[in-house]
This record gives C-alpha cells, structure tokens and sequence, in this order.
C-alpha cells in the first residue's frame, strides 16, 4: 500500500509544458495554491527563444548589414562587395540564440524543483495524468504542449537533406543553396534572409496566398515586391522532388515563362504550417471535445475546454501562433485552473501580427478576410511609395489598407506592407484596443518628418470616405 500512494501525487494545478505558455500559467496557477506540478517532457527554453523568433531576427539582423552594404550606391556611397563569412554569421546566431535561451533556462531554474516532472504525460482520465511511472490526480490541468513545424508527405526520401526552421539556428556554417517551401511568415523571413547573405533560395507556394495577409490587393503588391528580389512562386507547379547525392533535384515550371526547368539545391526548407502537439497526450479518453485536428474545443476568453476542469493555452490550441498570444492566454489558463470552480473572461488584447521581411508585413485588429462581406466598410489606402521619410530612406515600397465602420467611424483594422511596419503596427493596435474612431485617431500628434506621417495619410484618406457618404 505504501509504494501504491508514492507512486501517486495528488495536485491542485498540473501543467503540461513548460514553453511560453506554461511558464505563465504555473506563475498565475501559483497566485491560488502552492500544489502544483510543471511537467516538461521535452527540451526546456522556450520555442521563442530556441528556434524561434530570436534566433530568426539574428539572422535577418545580419542579413539587414549585408544588404545595406548592397544598396549604399544608390546614396552615391560605393563600396566594394560585402565578403559575408557564414561561418561568422552563424556562429554569432548560435552564440546569442544560446544567451536567450539561458536567460529562459534560468528563470525555469528559479522555480522550486519541487514543482518539476521531467518526463511526458498521458491523460487516464481528465483529472488523472500517467507521468512516467507517476500518476498524477488534479483537481485541473493545463495543455501547454506547443507545436511542431508540419512534414507533408511530398518530402519523403529528402532523408538529412531536408530540414525545418529549427535546425537552421544549427547550422555551423552557411550553405550554397535553399528551397524554401512556404511562403508564410517563417518561409519569407528566413528565405530573404538567406538570399541576402549570399545564399541561392527559390521559395515554393501551394495555395496562391502570402500568409498572413488576406487583403489581395495587399498581397498582390508584396508579391511583386519579393518577386523583383528573389525567384518567389506563390503558386508553383511542382513536378519532381527527389534526393540525389547530397543534393535535392526539383524540377517545376517556371513562373516567368512557363518552361519546365531543373534546379538542385544543398537543403529544401519546409516551412508549410506548425502541428499542434496533441499526439500521444491520450485525449481521447478525456471527455474532450475534439475538432479535426485533434484539439479540444475551447473556449478564447476564458480557455477553458468545454465545462471541463481542462483549459489549453499556446500554439497547441492551433489558433494564434505569437509568443504574445501564448503568454497572455497561458495567464488566463493558469488563472482559472487555479481558482476552478469559478471561470473568469481573461483579458485578451487587439491582435497584432509582424513579418520581419524587408518590407515588413503587418496586420492589426480584424483582417479582411474577417469583414470583407460586412455592410458599411470604408477602406482608406496609401501607397509609401510617394512618402517622404520612407524616399529619403530609399525604403519606398509598401501598401496599406486601412478598414472603418462607415457608420461610427470605428477602426477596425489594417493590412499592409511597408516600411518599419512593426512600429506603425503597434500605434494601430493601440488605437484599436481603445476603440478609436478614425477621427480620433487624427487628433493624435505626428511629427514630421516620419514614416509615421504615412499612417496620417492614410487616416486621412479613410476619414475623407467617411465624410463623403
């Protein structure tokens, strides 16, 4: 009997993932009770700060240096040709992404062991865990498990030629070449990136779009941006994918005369989507309710799964995969498990979503994809390619779409590509959050000269719209 209740822990709070979600939920679980357990079956630091957004802008940051170099002439700055080291390159990539995920490491570390499991859970039940040779019975649970860069079959046979965003931040050096197959957030950053520093990148699409972005009109022009720079196919015919020595042969047809054509290259980058980590959690012999992929259903403001005791929070619900997101909704998971019974509606903010490609893509507030088919929407527009800061710059490339309410003059959102978009991406995401009409949004003060007075342009004309109805 004695070894039976050792090999039991009884808990208030169990959470599942120790990442950017779960981290915030164990703090806020901890505001309610001391009895708590954070289970980790994987590597600890957080997929952020790992394989993520850090080791990313590391890349691109270098990338940035060796472009300004590039374009200095059209300044009437010559220098010769920037000799890029990738071994350099790489080694300052691995060097920092290891001192951010320290700095995670290390905050993991200050919390009590005693509130550590090593080891992956299976769900017996919904208040039961199997923790390696453990069981674990909570009063609630938190599935903060993540996700996982998504394999399609059509990469099979690639064998080490093949690699996903993860394993880039690993490399010792640069390589000659890159297929890029994705061309969303993690496909543009990381393929423009390599095309800058001197790597041959051809990037590959399916469905047409450049996510995120749901405005065609704002797609359309990103495209022909990124399309003047690097061979881009949004849209490609794929006719072959095969290993051949240490080299992946494709043979497509070429976007800009038809022709079908041969490539090889060192490495095929897959960045066609993220899985979210339900696989082997045991959800099926919960009483969840799960969608296609496998994830419990959910509810956004509270993140509680059903009436259950089980909420899910991070990019293993499948819905918004920012590191911002993940924070705030592991707090509001971490909170209600915590003070379960009683639910709370957690405070979620205006959605906000950057491209660090060069220029920067952003959204804010409701895509259009979102409001398209409402009544009564204006959408105030404005080209950067007349504006004054972003010529003096030579950084001139970009569209924006701002998305009113006829009626009330509401901001309700904003898709465009631009010059330091994520810097005019969180003064409309303040604006939206405080429900701001486009009037309002005028009165606010804008210096001169700034990029910045792009966005004013752009205010304008949806207030002239507004005005004219």
């Amino acid at each position: 009997m004695s070894n039976l209740k050792k090999s039991i822990r009884q808990v208030d709070v169990a959470i599942i993932g120790a990442g950017s979600a779960g981290l915030p939920a164990f703090r806020a679980a901890r505001e309610h009770s001391e009895n708590l357990v954070l289970i980790e079956g994987g590597i600890y630091g957080t997929t952020c700060a790992r394989v993520g957004c850090m080791p990313s802008k590391l890349l691109i940051a270098a990338a940035e240096a060796a472009h300004s170099v590039e374009v200095a002439s059209a300044f009437g700055i010559h220098t010769p040709k920037p000799k890029i080291k990738g071994d350099e390159v790489m080694g300052r990539v691995r060097s920092e992404r290891d001192r951010f995920v320290d700095l995670v490491l290390e905050g993991i570390e200050n919390i009590d062991e005693k509130f550590h499991l090593r080891s992956h859970a299976t769900f017996i039940d919904d208040h039961t865990l199997q923790v390696g040779e453990l069981k674990i019975e909570a009063k609630s649970v938190v599935i903060a498990t993540g996700s996982s860069p998504k394999i399609l079959a059509m990469f099979k046979g690639l064998g080490d030629r093949l690699i996903v965003n993860d394993e880039v931040f690993e490399w010792e050096t640069l390589p000659n070449s890159v297929a890029v197959f994705g061309p969303g957030m993690i496909g543009m950053e990381l393929g423009q990136a390599l095309h800058r520093l001197g790597v041959r990148i051809r990037v590959f699409g399916r469905s047409g779009s450049l996510k995120p972005l749901s405005d065609v009109a704002i797609k359309d022009y990103a495209e022909k941006v990124f399309q003047s720079e690097f061979p881009l196919d949004t849209k490609a015919k794929v006719i072959g994918l095969e290993r051949e020595d240490d080299h992946v042969k494709i043979r497509f047809v070429d976007r800009v005369d038809g022709l079908e054509k041969e490539e090889r290259f060192d490495y095929v980058l897959t960045a066609t989507g993220r899985s979210p980590n339900v696989t082997n959690l045991g959800l099926e012999n919960t009483s969840l309710e799960l969608d296609a992929s496998g994830v419990p259903l959910f509810d956004r403001e509270t993140m509680q799964c059903g009436d259950s005791s089980i909420f899910i929070a991070g990019d293993v619900n499948n819905t918004l995969l920012l590191l911002h997101e993940a924070a705030d909704e592991g707090t509001i998971a971490g909170d209600n498990a915590g003070r379960f019974p009683e639910i709370r509606s957690g405070m979620r903010r205006s959605p906000i979503s950057v491209v660090f490609c060069d220029p920067q893509i952003a959204m804010v507030g409701q895509s259009w994809d979102e409001i398209k088919d409402q009544e009564n929407i204006v959408v105030g527009k404005l080209s950067f390619e007349g504006q004054g800061r972003s010529r003096v710059m030579l950084k001139n490339k970009g569209l924006m779409h701002i998305y009113a309410d006829r009626t009330s003059g509401l901001f309700l959102g904003s898709e465009f590509i631009g010059p330091q978009a994520e810097h005019l991406a969180h003064l409309l995401s303040w604006a939206h959050q405080q429900k701001m009409t486009i009037p309002q949004m005028l009165e606010m003060p804008f210096y001169h000269p700034v990029i910045e007075e792009g966005l004013r342009s752009a205010l304008r004309d949806t207030n002239e719209k507004l005005l004219s109805t």
